[in-house]
């Protein structure tokens, strides 16, 4: 069942209220330290459609930075001299970069820290619901646009090296765009390895019939606070099946959901650290 907004608000309202009774302490680890501790998820997708000339390709994704509620351009700056550390060779940014677009003040600094990011094979990505939100649809894409970044919205890109290549494609926001799974592989090679970009991660089920084989997606935010025993308290619309990490949806087809980097709504992480995911594409020979 999917959530309203104001259902996922109210219930994460009480969520917390419950959390905060484990006392002071616990509180104020959720709010002044864990969302502060970014963690860093490796996978390694090892695939026989992976071309040979893609073997230990590394592709990084990040999400949800939520610029203006509890995340700073100070700690962007952080995140963007950890990300070029990885130095990746593709990156991807899978929605909502700023938490309300018609409150941020869109510094002019916000473009230079996105620009000191460096991927060979493309820096691309996508809207997610906050993105579009606010009337900040085109706000967004003139930042995105000026810091060098590619928008995939119901369209994909081929990435190549040499001969070989994969196919990148990217979906509209489910929640407050108009996606189309079908724009987006339209004319796509359907023997080439395939690489999804949604902000939203339950509709995978929705793909289980395209030629598709991974989907990355944020949204989730891991739950923000997650409990021994119990597992995250809540989550947004859209991401109540799939939450965080890994999950195999059919024999061929494999969803990655990031717990993503900032906040919303509420100023916590419990247990529930944020995270950029790296990926390390492998040949499997068959």
């Amino acid at each position: 069942m999917n959530l309203t907004r104001r259902q996922f608000i109210k219930r994460m309202t009480a969520g917390i209220a419950g959390f905060v009774g484990i006392g002071a302490l616990g509180y104020s680890y959720a709010w002044y330290i864990e969302p502060r501790l970014l963690s860093r998820q490796t996978y390694v997708i090892e695939h026989p459609k992976v071309p040979r000339a893609f073997h230990n390709f590394k592709i990084l994704q990040f999400s949800d930075t939520h610029l203006g509620f509890h995340y700073d351009l100070e700690q962007l700056e952080k995140l963007v001299r950890k990300i070029n550390e990885e130095k990746p060779d593709l990156l991807l940014f899978t929605g909502d970069l700023v938490d309300e677009p018609q409150t941020y003040p869109f510094s002019p600094r916000l473009v230079d820290e996105l620009k000191k990011l460096h991927a060979p094979n493309g820096k691309y990505w996508i809207y997610g619901n906050h993105d579009h939100g606010g009337y900040g649809t085109e706000k967004i894409q003139q930042v995105m646009d000026s810091s060098g970044f590619q928008l995939l919205q119901n369209e994909h890109r081929t990435i190549k090296n040499g001969d070989s290549s994969f196919t990148l494609a990217g979906l509209d926001d489910v929640m407050l765009g108009k996606p189309d799974i079908a724009g987006a592989l339209y004319g796509a090679d359907e023997e080439l390895f395939t690489l999804l970009m949604v902000h939203e991660p339950d509709v995978a089920d929705r793909f289980t019939d395209k030629a598709v084989d991974i989907q990355l997606s944020g949204h989730s935010h891991g739950g923000q606070v997650q409990l021994p025993l119990i597992g995250h308290l809540v989550t947004p619309p859209y991401a109540d099946k799939y939450v965080e990490g890994h999950y195999s949806i059919t024999e061929t087809f494999d969803l990655y959901v990031s717990r993503g980097i900032g906040t919303t709504r509420l100023p916590y992480r419990f247990l529930c650290r944020p995270e950029y995911s790296v990926f390390q594409l492998k040949h499997k020979d068959i």
